[in-house]
């Protein structure tokens, strides 16, 4: 799933303006070098997911079918998995999330995350799901005197508890942890923070619905940086066709609890359309989602463009 997260993208970092202006003036001429330096690179990489995406929609009827067969699991069942953020499966998502019409000159902003999830046996009845969030981030200059930069976000962290037998609703709880990892101080929050997190969801038929939700509270970092007491929350709904498509939509709802309420939410409501390919016995799933901010944070964008590529490693 995804975004699955809080870091500080553009909407974050448009919400802590105005305490980052001052600091960031001092460091224009640090911040624009690497600004420049990444300028053209995210355009590229954006093309470059979307034809991957495309390509692989379009060549997904001319793989084999044998090797389709020789994964052992239905088309059905791997995409089931693959929309369960917390299933007994090793998955590696690129999410590429496009944000354009971003800050003072209405320039494009990206974010492409890396998500491995990595599930464990803890015993006969409970099992460990682990998600971690790793994001390349790229921001137009989002206010006079705080420059734009492209480099790691902060990374996190989240451990789902989740039962080992599978019912009815799957959930499964935990931590989550966020490290100041960030390579540009308009990039991250330069805090340390954990708090809660939860995923509940069901299968029935060929629904596949639930709802991830986590906040995060700073607990270490410098006094001079906002606070951090951040909501995430992302339903998700999924409806299975035949030969491994799907519609979906999991909109990525998110509250900073620390500004006022005109700037606290970013609310997309939208959807979009997915595919279980082969590429060769390595079955992947690609999708594309389109969302409108109903709600949103000054200078942040009104639409943003969400396409992934998920490496699923099911069990044999």
């Amino acid at each position: 799933m995804g975004r699955s997260k809080i870091v500080v993208t553009i909407d974050e970092a448009g919400q802590h303006l105005n305490a980052a202006t001052a600091e960031f003036e001092n460091k224009q001429e640090r911040a624009v070098a690497p600004a420049g330096l990444f300028a053209r690179w995210p355009q590229f990489r954006t093309m470059s997911w979307i034809l991957l995406i495309a390509m692989s929609v379009l060549w997904c009827d001319v793989l084999p079918v044998r090797a389709q067969e020789s994964s052992g699991q239905g088309t059905s069942e791997i995409a089931k998995q693959a929309q369960n953020p917390i299933a007994s499966v090793i998955s590696v998502p690129f999410e590429n999330d496009f944000n354009p019409h971003t800050g003072i000159d209405k320039e494009d902003a990206y974010v492409l995350e890396m998500k491995p999830v990595v599930p464990f046996k803890l015993s006969n009845d409970w099992k460990l799901i682990t998600r971690t969030i790793i994001p390349i981030i790229q921001v137009p200059d989002l206010a006079p005197g705080v420059k734009g930069a492209s480099g790691l976000g902060d990374v996190q962290t989240s451990l789902f508890f989740s039962p080992a037998r599978v019912g009815k609703v799957i959930w499964g709880v935990g931590p989550v942890v966020s490290l100041p990892t960030a390579t540009e101080d308009i990039l991250g929050t330069k805090k340390v923070s954990i708090g809660p997190t939860a995923v509940a969801l069901s299968i029935q038929g060929h629904w596949l619905f639930g709802t991830l939700v986590q906040n995060l509270f700073s607990v270490a970092g410098p006094s001079a940086r906002p606070d951090v007491n951040q909501m995430l929350m992302q339903p998700f709904v999924n409806y299975n066709l035949r030969h491994g498509w799907y519609l979906v939509s999991s909109p990525i709802i998110t509250s900073n609890w620390e500004v006022n309420s005109n700037n606290r939410w970013t609310v997309p409501v939208g959807g979009g359309i997915g595919k279980i390919v082969h590429f060769g016995k390595l079955p992947v799933n690609a999708y594309t989602q389109f969302f409108r901010n109903v709600e949103r944070p000054d200078g942040t964008t009104s639409w943003s463009a969400r396409f992934q590529m998920q490496f699923l490693f099911p069990k044999r």
